[in-house]
């Protein structure tokens, strides 16, 4: 269950349900967790950007993470551990790992700025958690303001052993995809898993530039297991069709402020969790936004009958 640089396919971003009143929505993860597999999915992350894990006391993200790994059975579960310090990234990593988590995924802070800070940082927390404990390498600088060229990345590979997967989140990223492979293929960089991020908005290429699938989250999970799959398979043409029928509802999930009121409010209508609930702060959909999503989704409905939901 160890994470390793071979995973590949689609690790979704599982938000947190909650209830109407803020409190963990522990029904809605098991059935979003079941929902998951179904689809397909090799894995899960949880308590990622998107799942709200600032939000969460330190109790809270222990137990939600064992909750999802339990769920989880033999697929394998990612943890976010990012804090602002490296006692209570160290805890909920031990916390996770004892949970039967394959591994943990790390941000930078913001307060990063060079090179050599950004690659000191990883090997202080690689100190922190263990190096026995597999860690994906999350760049993601439109949120995080930290700017990781393929160098320092590669740096922070070759240092780190445990250092087994990047989450890449780069825009525009593309190119940074073929370098790292480019240097793989060479000898001239250890081998490690890409498994991309963005909200899915780049997968259509993303495959076909080396990356082994996605880590990120979408209303409609199944279909990036299916343009994953279709990528791998040399379906080019399929995959693109099916994720440019996606693509209207996919940018309007990422809109910065209700992205995530967006995507739960679709998951709620598809009956992977009870409802669209946030803890606050948190942005909120009003009648002409949901009236939008509702357009969307039957225009999408036209070519993939998964969007064809009851009415609202």
């Amino acid at each position: 269950m160890r994470l390793d640089e071979t995973a590949r396919g689609v690790f979704p971003i599982a938000p947190t349900p909650f209830t109407a009143e803020g409190a963990i929505d522990w029904t809605s993860v098991d059935r979003m967790v079941d929902v998951y597999a179904a689809a397909g999915a090799t894995g899960l992350t949880v308590l990622g950007v998107m799942g709200e894990a600032p939000k969460l006391d330190a109790g809270e993200s222990a137990a939600l993470a064992a909750r999802f790994i339990r769920r989880a059975g033999a697929l394998p579960v990612v943890v976010g551990v990012s804090a602002p310090g490296f006692a209570a990234m160290r805890a909920l990593a031990l916390s996770a790992m004892e949970a039967g988590a394959a591994g943990v995924m790390i941000a930078p802070p913001n307060s990063l700025r060079t090179d050599d800070s950004i690659v000191a940082y990883y090997r202080q927390a690689v100190e922190a958690i263990g190096a026995d404990v597999p860690f994906v390498l999350q760049d993601f600088p439109l949120t995080f303001t930290v700017v990781m060229t393929p160098g320092v990345i590669r740096r922070i590979v070759e240092e780190n052993p445990s250092c087994v997967m990047l989450k890449h989140e780069d825009w525009p990223g593309l190119d940074k995809i073929s370098a790292l492979r480019r240097w793989s293929d060479a000898g001239a960089m250890r081998r490690i898993s890409i498994l991309c991020g963005n909200g899915g908005l780049f997968l259509d290429f993303e495959g076909e530039r080396g990356a082994d699938g996605a880590m990120t989250g979408y209303a409609f999970p199944d279909m990036l297991v299916d343009v994953v799959r279709m990528t791998a398979a040399g379906e080019r043409d399929a995959a693109h069709d099916l994720f440019d029928a996606h693509l209207p509802l996919l940018r309007y999930e990422q809109q910065p402020g209700i992205g995530l009121a967006v995507r739960k409010y679709v998951m709620a209508r598809r009956g992977i969790i009870a409802g669209d609930h946030q803890r606050k702060p948190g942005g909120t959909l009003d009648a002409t936004a949901k009236a939008e999503v509702e357009f969307l989704l039957r225009r999408l409905a036209r070519v993939d009958r998964r969007a064809a939901l009851p009415l609202a």
